[in-house]
């Protein structure tokens, strides 16, 4: 009788099967690269999960510490007595040695940094530069400005 799995094909289905799945919105871009000499150009595509604002900055701002409803709990209660940090949104992730008040100026930290950068992606690189609006200073009474009235 003939196998029909063979074990290195077991083993590579393991090791998929064990991939962590995610799901979620995923970016994906196409371009044309150059293949082997004499070849035609090579079409890759490159994809990458999208995070959206208030996800990120939700995950920022526990990062930390825990919410305040799972905060208030025993098991946080007691960890808060002794410094230990547990921080994420579900509140049961090992971050370190911190009392409360250390881990609310780290969460600020985290909530600045992120801040700062959403600005710089927002703000181009090169400023916009216009050109300058004609004032009632530049001229006297009997003279008039480009492009406005005269003052009597």
């Amino acid at each position: 009788m003939q196998r029909l799995l063979s074990v290195p094909f077991l083993l590579f289905l393991m090791q998929v099967a064990a991939l962590p799945v995610q799901a979620g919105p995923v970016l994906c871009s196409s371009s044309l690269e150059v293949g082997e000499p004499g070849t035609a150009p090579v079409e890759v595509t490159v994809c990458e999960p999208v995070q959206s604002t208030s996800e990120l900055v939700t995950q920022r701002f526990f990062t930390w510490t825990a919410p305040y409803a799972r905060g208030v709990d025993l098991m946080h209660q007691i960890t808060d007595l002794f410094g230990v940090a547990l921080g994420g949104t579900d509140g049961n992730r090992w971050m370190g040695l911190g009392f409360p008040d250390q881990t609310i100026i780290w969460d600020s930290s985290a909530i600045h940094n992120t801040t700062a950068a959403l600005l710089e992606q927002q703000s181009p690189a090169i400023p916009w530069r216009t050109m300058d609006l004609p004032n009632g200073f530049s001229a006297g009474l009997s003279g008039s400005v480009p492009g406005t009235a005269p003052l009597w």
